[in-house]
C-alpha cells in the first residue's frame, strides 16, 4: 500500500499561477486593515458566549481568559499572514494545507473548517434567537417556551419576564427554571426561531443576495457602537460586590470526567479561554488581505495585532461591566448582554442594544453559512466531495444544492443543541485547525525556503511553535468530554474520505 498517495500536494507554483490571473490593487492601509479586523472579530462571541463562559467556567476572571486567548490568536495570526502572502487564493487554510502537507491533511483541515463555520453559524443562530425572543417578551409577545429552547433542556427565563409567564399559568423553581401548571419542568422541543433564522439566511444565499461595502460598513459601525454604548452606560450600574470573589473557588466534582470540574479556580480561567475562543474567530480575514495591502510587510502585522489589541480591550471591558451588573452565576443564557441591560431598567437603551445585536448577529449568520458553502464548493471542485456541492443554479448562479444542504444541517444543529456545547465544539475544531496552520508555516519554511514571501512571520520557528503549544493548552482546557464528542465527527470525516474522496480526487486522477 502506497501511503504517500494520501499526502499528494498541490504545487505552490500552480496555486500562485491561479492567483496571478486575478490581480488585485494594493489600496489597503494599516488603518483599513485594523478596521477590517475589528469588524470581523466583534460578533457572536461577545454577544452570546461571554455570559456562558463566566457562568460555567471562570466567573469574573473571564477577563483574564480574554487576555490569554488574545495572545494565542496573535501568534496564530502572524502565521496566517505569511501563508496568505504566499498563497493568496480561495479556500483559506484548506488550500494552505493542500499545498504544504498534502491531501489527507487538507481534507482534515477542510473538515475542521466545515465544523468551524457550520457550528459557529448554529451558535450565532441560538444567540440571535435569544435576543429576538427577549425583544418579543419586552413587547408582551410570548412564544411557546418549548419552542425557544434546545431539545430536552430545561427552560430558564430571565426574572425580568416572570410576571408575563406567571400570567400564562407558569411558575418557577429555585433555579429559575420554568414549571407548568402541574409543577413539572418545561423541556425544550426545538429552538424554532433559530431554525427559521438560518432558513431565511439560506434562502438569501440561494438567490444570491450580496451585501455591498456600504451595508457591511454600516453593520460594523452598529456592532461597535452597541459595544461602546453598553460599556459607557453600563459602567454606572456596576456593583463591585459582584466581582468578589474575582476567581471563585473550584466547584467540587463527583468524577474526574465531569465537565463541571472545570468550573472556577485557576483551571476555570483556562476552560473559559477555550470556551470564548469563538469570540476571536474572524481575525484571519486580515491575513487574507495581504495582496491588497499597500505595504504587506508592515501593514499586515499592524492590522492583525492592532485589531486583536483593540478587540481584546473591548472584550475585557464588556466582561467587567457584564459581571459587575449581573452576578456571574446568572449569566448562563443565550443573550447575556440583553439580560444585563434589562437589569439597568433603561427601556430606550434596552431596545437599542438588542436591535443592534440582532442586526450584527444576522450579518454574522449570513457570512458564516456562506463560508461553509464555499468550503464545500472548493472540496467539490477538487473531487473530494460529490459534484452536487459545486453544482450551480442556472438562474441565480449560486451553488444552490450545497447551500440548501448546509442550511438544513446548520438549522437542525441550532434548533436542537445547547449553546455551550456548540461553542465548545467550535472552539475545539478551530484550535485544531490553527495548529495545522502554524505547522504549515514551519513545514513550508523547511521544504521551500526560497519562496517569495511578501510577509515573513517573525521569529520562526519560535512563533509557530509557541502558537501550537498555546492552542494545545487551550484545547486541554476545554476538557476531554469535548474531545470525545469531536472524535465521532472526525471518524465520520475519515469514512467519507476513504469511501469517496480518495477515489474521486482530481489531483490523484491527474497523476
Amino acid at each position: 500500500m502506497n501511503i504517500s498517495r494520501y499526502f499528494i500536494r498541490k504545487s505552490v507554483e500552480a496555486i500562485q499561477a491561479e492567483a496571478a490571473g486575478h490581480e488585485l490593487k494594493r489600496t489597503l492601509t494599516a488603518l483599513n486593515l485594523i478596521s477590517l479586523g475589528i469588524g470581523c472579530i466583534i460578533g457572536a462571541g461577545i454577544f452570546v458566549l461571554t455570559g456562558s463562559a463566566a457562568a460555567n467556567h471562570a466567573g469574573p476572571a473571564i477577563i483574564l481568559s480574554f487576555v490569554l486567548v488574545g495572545i494565542a490568536c496573535a501568534l496564530v495570526a502572524l502565521c496566517y499572514a505569511e501563508l496568505a502572502s504566499v498563497l493568496p487564493v480561495s479556500g483559506s487554510a484548506y488550500t494552505y494545507a493542500y499545498a504544504t502537507l498534502g491531501e489527507s491533511v487538507a481534507w482534515a483541515m477542510g473538515w475542521l473548517l466545515i465544523l468551524e463555520y457550520g457550528l459557529a453559524s448554529a451558535t450565532v443562530a441560538v444567540g440571535w434567537s435569544g435576543y429576538l425572543n427577549n425583544i418579543l417578551l419586552s413587547l408582551g409577545v410570548m412564544l411557546p417556551p418549548e419552542l425557544v429552547a434546545p431539545t430536552g433542556e430545561n427552560v430558564t427565563i430571565s426574572s425580568t419576564f416572570h410576571a408575563l409567564y406567571q400570567a400564562h399559568g407558569y411558575s418557577f423553581d429555585a433555579d429559575n427554571f420554568l414549571l407548568n401548571a402541574a409543577g413539572q419542568h418545561v423541556m425544550g422541543l426545538l429552538n424554532l426561531p433559530a431554525f427559521l433564522g438560518i432558513a431565511a439566511v439560506t434562502a438569501l444565499l440561494v438567490i444570491g443576495i450580496s451585501e455591498s461595502a456600504k451595508v457591511n460598513n454600516f453593520i460594523v459601525l452598529v456592532k461597535v457602537s452597541v459595544v461602546l454604548l453598553f460599556i459607557g452606560v453600563g459602567a454606572f450600574y456596576v456593583n463591585p460586590a459582584n466581582w468578589h470573589p474575582f476567581i471563585p473557588e473550584m466547584v467540587p466534582s463527583p468524577t474526574n470526567t465531569d465537565p463541571d470540574a472545570t468550573k472556577y479556580g485557576l483551571h476555570g480561567i483556562l476552560a473559559g479561554a477555550g470556551a470564548i475562543f469563538f469570540a476571536y474567530i474572524g481575525f484571519e480575514s486580515v491575513s487574507t488581505a495581504a495582496q491588497e495591502a499597500k505595504n504587506p510587510k508592515r501593514d499586515i502585522p499592524i492590522g492583525i495585532l492592532g485589531s486583536l489589541a483593540v478587540c481584546t480591550v473591548l472584550y475585557m471591558l464588556v466582561a467587567a461591566v457584564l459581571t459587575g451588573i449581573v452576578p456571574y452565576k446568572e449569566l448562563g443564557v443565550a443573550e447575556p448582554i440583553a439580560l444585563a441591560v434589562d437589569r439597568m431598567n433603561l427601556p430606550w437603551l434596552s431596545y437599542l442594544i438588542k436591535i443592534g445585536a440582532i442586526m450584527g448577529l444576522s450579518s454574522v449568520m449570513l457570512v458564516l453559512v456562506y463560508g461553509q458553502t464555499r468550503v464545500f464548493y472548493m472540496m467539490g471542485k477538487d473531487g473530494l466531495l460529490p459534484h452536487f456541492f459545486c453544482s450551480m443554479h442556472k438562474k441565480f448562479q449560486t451553488p444552490w444544492l450545497n447551500t440548501i444542504f448546509v442550511g438544513f444541517c446548520v438549522g437542525i444543529a441550532a434548533a436542537t443543541t445547547p449553546i455551550r456545547v456548540l461553542g465548545d465544539l467550535v472552539s475545539m475544531g478551530t484550535l485544531c485547525a490553527f495548529v495545522i496552520v502554524c505547522f504549515s508555516v514551519l513545514y513550508l519554511r523547511y521544504k521551500e525556503p526560497n519562496l517569495t514571501r511578501p510577509y515573513h512571520c517573525p521569529l520562526v520557528p519560535w512563533i509557530p511553535i509557541i502558537g501550537i503549544l498555546m492552542c494545545c493548552y487551550l484545547m486541554y482546557g476545554l476538557g476531554t468530554h469535548v474531545f470525545i464528542q469531536l472524535k465521532w465527527y472526525f471518524l465520520g470525516g475519515v469514512l467519507v474520505y476513504l469511501g469517496y474522496g480518495q477515489f474521486h480526487s482530481k489531483l490523484k486522477n491527474a497523476r
